[in-house]
């Protein structure tokens, strides 16, 4: 098989292309504007990079995607600290230049998984979300947080009518929270526009004092991106077509936890490690309103809960890594940038 990834060098996508490269024998090229955390893999007669601008390689991409059996348009925005300064840069990456991507896959006659998000639920009530009868429900026009919401579920309801209509191969994958290594760089951890994962351990090492938006009382549900990596296999094998036509909620419902549990979590977990150990016994606990954490435009999720009755059921796919050992193979890894 040969996969076409774009994004590779990014949180996702740069752990699936590791696992594709050195668990199958299968091709992968890849598209970034990095390539960092792929640069142990350029010698590799499997592996193809090309670094530039999703904005300006139109040949290339599509030359790509002519070539490959099956596209995975990982490029995007998925922080909300962005959503809010940025958000047409947000709409324009992660909808119009994916929607471009996905099209030239229908004029090829080429398969899509396409990377949603556990967003589009946005404020429903729904205890655990199902892909398939969860409504959809998002906030306020003037609450900016929302915009990447929406392009991922336009992108989603794009893809169903290709399908439909145009025959597409498709499959939309809604990752839950995916959390591990690279997930954010130490930079934006001191830009403070890092996800709360990466942020938490930070402040830790650097600040000595965790802040928590909103007194941290909001709940997700963490999965380690391994198990997530493995679930991307199983829709990438596509045994018998199971994923043909499908969306999968990916994330693992006994890692639900608030953001306050999730910082004590990784507090204890320092506090085992001698190499963090005195800065995490000497951490503080900030509360701050959300309003003046993220300004104006804000709007939160009290709580996450994906259903994953049909990724075990049609491709036998099920979450592994608890949350306190999601967090310590976290630590185990982190090279932090002095």
């Amino acid at each position: 098989m040969r996969v076409f990834i774009l994004g590779a060098d990014g949180f996702i996508g740069s752990h699936l292309t590791e696992k594709i490269l050195e668990t199958t024998d299968w091709s992968v090229a890849a598209f970034d504007l990095n390539d960092k955390n792929l640069k142990r893999f350029e010698n590799s007669q499997r592996f193809l990079m090309r670094k530039g601008d999703l904005f300006k390689e139109d040949a290339w991409i599509e030359d790509q995607v002519a070539a490959s059996d099956v596209v995975l348009p990982f490029a995007g925005i998925a922080k909300p600290a962005y959503y809010l300064s940025h958000p047409l840069w947000t709409f324009e990456l992660d909808f119009e230049q994916n929607l471009k991507v996905v099209r030239f896959c229908v004029e090829q006659g080429k398969r899509v998984i396409f990377p949603s998000t556990s967003e589009v639920y946005g404020l429903t009530s729904d205890e655990a979300l199902n892909e398939d009868e969860t409504p959809l429900i998002v906030g306020t026009i003037n609450k900016m947080r929302w915009i990447y919401s929406c392009g991922k579920q336009m992108m989603d309801r794009i893809l169903t009518a290709y399908g439909q209509k145009e025959g597409l191969r498709y499959t939309i994958f809604r990752p839950f929270n995916w959390v591990g290594p690279r997930l954010d760089t130490w930079k934006d951890a001191e830009e403070r526009t890092a996800r709360s994962f990466t942020q938490m351990m930070h402040d830790v090492l650097k600040k000595g004092e965790v802040t928590l938006v909103g007194g941290g009382e909001q709940r997700r549900s963490f999965t380690w991106i391994g198990d997530g990596t493995d679930a991307l296999m199983a829709l990438l094998r596509n045994e018998e077509g199971r994923a043909d036509g499908q969306i999968f909620n990916v994330g693992n419902p006994d890692n639900n936890a608030s953001i306050k549990e999730l910082a004590q979590t990784i507090v204890d977990v320092m506090k085992e490690m001698p190499q963090y150990a005195a800065q995490a016994e000497k951490v503080r606990f900030l509360s701050v309103p959300a309003e003046q954490y993220y300004r104006s435009g804000y709007d939160d999720v009290r709580n996450r809960v994906p259903s994953i009755a049909k990724m075990e059921k049609l491709m036998n796919w099920t979450p592994k890594v608890g949350l306190r050992e999601t967090v310590k193979r976290t630590l185990e890894s982190l090279r932090p940038e002095r």
